[in-house]
């Protein structure tokens, strides 16, 4: 077999090496695309695990409140039990930080530096040598990882950073480093920390070092019976918070491979193009090979260990390439990718056995293309062969389909139903997998439906009643002329639909959720918990502006409801008797009974704790006991009135009344303001008079970011096109390798049909006729493809918003179909089909085809 495919095999691909080059770099593209992708979002979630032991250090427990922070004076209690051998207290924000001209978000960790050595010795500080040894306890001085260092431009030596705190920018003194990795990161003195930020008395969580042989619900039942502590805690091991990075970001993490992915499949196309090109083109050699004593098994083997080398080399050179493709996007924009997961990540983490799986992947779509041909190959009939009968053209038997097609798309309806597994939505893409090979399976009776509504009108004009017989009696060479341009016009199109339907949902969605012309917020993000950086005396201040019509107050805070679960947002925001007007409600509102409290939860939080509207939810009215108990007697009950749309928060957000909120908490301050201004009055003087109402309060007006409406929706679509403007590129490029796929079997068919044409043209057929035969049945075949494909994709696109985005990201969204741009999509398909069939088939009517009628005689 080895001689056979040096002199047989090897000499034929050296001969056309183009068409090798095409389904190798299609193969190299999927495999480079799906590692690059696995490696990347490894290397990000190792580093962030990695980051999160180095912050816990080797803790057995973290203790945490439910809702707000936790009261210093839990630690001394924790300190003084005897089921504790050690306790940390650590403070935890993320702040802004800028060096010069360079800016970038931290996550500070401060913590008692004595206690560090033996409970997080990755985060203990390590002074330089010109910094001072009490430096570790100095006020305003902080110590940062490598990361933290090379985002804000700073050498290893004594540096001073901007740090906002509140609405101010503080000067902080770098004065080391520590060895933590991950994001950048920044480690202070707890008291240091709480003085700076202003959050003395106040603590994120204590890390603990249980005594030997303590559980933790030993623990939590001592924490318990500490008066007002019941139910106020929340224990979670240190290892909680990967695993629910690890949960959150599966999804997202699967998505991405099935789209690289797609090339592959398109790739396995390629290769049964170009073999089936390459076996009918050498029909002759494989029946002379028959004769000489080659065995049908061999004939097989000869095409597949063909397809073999060309997927050994698109694997290798797709590995690289991958390893390539994830060093290069890690280096300049780490590990997030567009999701918002990770950041900060710039070391890859290779993996031996990743790459060889996706090597082993790429072959096997290399051997997955090539089964077809190798099966023909395997089949030929020698004696015919020589004498010029030939051999079937490639599907020709795909009628026996039928049944398979149909039991496909039943199972395909079936996997739509299927729930989510371990929070990805597996069956929903195993579905539109079926669909697609179901509705390919049954393109030949599509073609004789399709093409038998048009026997009439081609039965009064010849050059026409050849095409389309001919395409029609031959209907079981549709799927493997047209199957590769179905399935790259069914992802176009499905990914059309669903882009489409997302952008306008994310439009409508920010119309509801931004009513005001403008915002101000501290910049940076938030601070702290919550990032209520807005005192209520400001907020009357503002009030009382000329420049401003209205002021309304906006409160972001968190609560755990669950060790295994990530915070939940609460947003409190001013809310009235119609909630729709101020929501995007997925469905009406509930009514609210008397004495109820009522909560709008996203479709996250109905999807993650399994609350519907219509129900209390007393877990919630559990974590937001220890607030209710110093204000009221008894603790409140809070009712689902309604689920609505959030777009940004996949963890989960709560919308409540601020009247409420304040009541309950007893908190008046704000983490955004909504701005009206006053009838005539400007933005620019509206930012003016802001600003200076700001600087009149003590703060900063650089630490606040002050934006228009207009430019965050601008801002945020810029951004959405930017993340799906890959799946365009992706959608290109399996267009382009089905046409390719087209033009290779139209030329393998015109091959087997030499001695056809040169009977027509015999028969006074002119070259120029014979040509038009050729492109009527190319276009026939693609306008059938066409409609095909663009049936496939719009239920492919159903099933991507009905389904996959639900079960995925747990977010729903109004289906929109763009019909202009989808019938341009189509014509398009078909106008470049037929000029690829008119270009395949320019070999038809030359000089070979009219010799060919001799070689029988």
């Amino acid at each position: 077999m080895r001689g056979l495919f040096l002199t047989f095999s090897w000499q034929d691909l050296r001969r056309h090496p183009w068409r090798a080059l095409a389904a190798v770099l299609a193969i190299m593209l999927g495999v480079a695309l799906a590692l690059a992708v696995q490696l990347i979002n490894a290397s990000a979630f190792t580093e962030f695990a990695q980051a999160t032991r180095a912050a816990s250090g080797q803790s057995d427990l973290q203790v945490r409140a439910r809702q707000g922070r936790l009261p210093e004076a839990l630690f001394g209690t924790l300190v003084q039990s005897p089921l504790v051998a050690r306790a940390n207290p650590v403070l935890e924000a993320r702040v802004q930080a800028g060096a010069g001209a360079r800016q970038s978000t931290l996550r500070l960790v401060a913590a008692d530096t004595l206690a560090l050595p033996a409970m997080a010795p990755a985060l203990m500080p390590r002074p330089w040598p010109e910094s001072a040894r009490t430096s570790l306890f100095a006020p305003a001085t902080v110590f940062l990882n490598a990361s933290a260092l090379q985002a804000l431009g700073l050498a290893h030596a004594p540096a001073t950073v901007q740090l906002q705190a509140g609405l101010q920018r503080l000067p902080v003194a770098v004065a080391g480093s520590v060895a933590a990795g991950g994001a950048p990161l920044a480690v202070m003195d707890i008291g240091a920390a709480q003085d700076l930020l202003g959050q003395g008395g106040w603590l994120s969580r204590v890390d603990l070092q249980l005594a030997p042989g303590v559980t933790q619900e030993a623990l939590l039942h001592s924490l318990e019976l500490a008066p007002g502590q019941a139910g106020a805690l929340l224990l979670s091991a240190p290892q909680a918070e990967s695993l629910q990075m690890d949960q959150l970001s599966r999804a997202y993490r699967v998505n991405l491979t099935v789209l690289a992915l797609i090339a592959l499949f398109t790739g396995a196309y390629l290769v049964f193009s170009v073999q089936a090109l390459a076996v009918a083109r050498r029909q002759p050699q494989f029946a002379l090979l028959a004769v000489l004593g080659a065995t049908p098994r061999q004939r097989l083997w000869l095409v597949l260990c063909e397809a073999t080398a060309l997927g050994l080399a698109a694997s290798l050179l797709g590995v690289l390439l991958g390893a390539l493709l994830a060093a290069l996007a890690l280096r300049l924009a780490g590990g997030d990718l567009g999701g918002g997961y990770f950041s900060g990540t710039s070391r890859l983490h290779w993996s031996n056995a990743t790459a060889l799986a996706y090597a082993l992947l790429g072959l096997a779509a290399a051997w997955a293309g090539a089964w077809w041909p190798a099966r023909s190959a395997q089949r030929l009939p020698p004696a015919q062969t020589l004498k010029g009968l030939g051999m079937a053209l490639p599907g020709a038997s795909v009628h026996r389909l039928a049944l398979p097609g149909l039991a496909m798309l039943a199972a395909s309806a079936l996997l739509a139903q299927a729930p989510p597994l371990a929070g990805m939505a597996l069956g929903a893409y195993a579905s539109v997998a079926l669909l697609l090979v179901g509705g390919i399976a049954l393109l030949p009776w599509l073609t004789q439906w399709l093409l038998g509504a048009l026997a009439p009108w081609a039965g009064r004009r010849a050059l026409a009643l050849l095409a389309l017989e001919r395409a029609r009696r031959t209907r079981g060479a549709t799927a493997a002329t047209v199957g590769g341009v179905v399935a790259a016009l069914s992802l176009a199109v499905a990914l059309t639909v669903m882009v489409t339907s997302f952008r306008q949902s994310v439009t409508q969605w920010l119309d509801a959720m931004l009513p005001a012309p403008a915002y101000l917020r501290a910049g940076g993000g938030a601070q702290g918990d919550d990032g209520a950086v807005f005192s209520a005396a400001l907020v009357q201040a503002l009030e009382h502006l000329p420049q401003l019509q209205r002021v309304q107050a906006l409160r972001t805070s968190s609560v755990r409801l669950s060790a295994s679960l990530p915070p939940l947002a609460v947003l409190a925001r001013p809310l009235d008797a119609q909630p729709e007007r101020k929501l995007p409600l997925a469905q009406p509102a509930v009514p609210v009974p008397a004495g109820r409290i009522p909560l709008y939860v996203s479709e996250a939080v109905v999807d993650l704790y399994g609350v519907r509207p219509g129900q209390d939810w007393p877990a919630f009215s559990e974590a937001f006991r220890p607030q209710t108990q110093s204000h009221q007697a008894q603790e409140a009950l809070f009712f689902i009135a309604g689920v609505w749309r959030d777009y940004v928060r996949q963890t989960g957000a709560v919308v409540m009344p601020r009247a409420d909120f304040v009541r309950l908490s007893g908190d008046e301050r704000a983490s955004e303001l909504a701005l009206w201004p006053a009838p005539g009055s400007a933005i620019p003087a509206l930012h003016d008079a802001v600003m200076a109402e700001v600087r009149a309060h003590g703060g900063t007006p650089q630490a606040l970011e002050f934006s228009r409406t207009d430019t965050i929706r601008a801002h945020t679509l810029r951004l959405f096109d930017r993340s799906f403007a890959v799946t365009y590129w992706l959608q290109a490029v399996a267009v382009g390798i089905g046409l390719f796929g087209v033009a290779a079997s139209l030329s393998a068919q015109v091959l087997a049909r030499r001695k056809e044409f040169g009977l027509l043209t015999h028969l006074g057929l002119t070259r120029w006729q014979i040509l038009a035969v050729v492109t009527g049945e190319g276009t026939a075949w693609m306008a059938v493809g066409a409609a095909a494909g663009t049936a496939l994709g719009l239920l492919a696109a159903l099933v991507l918003v009905r389904v996959v985005n639900p079960q995925s990201f747990h977010w729903s969204m109004d289906m929109v179909v763009p019909w202009a741009r989808l019938a341009l999509l189509a014509a398009a398909v078909v106008a470049a089909g037929a000029a690829t069939a008119w270009l395949a088939g320019r070999a038809a009517a030359g000089r070979d085809a009219v010799l060919a009628v001799k070689e029988d005689w």
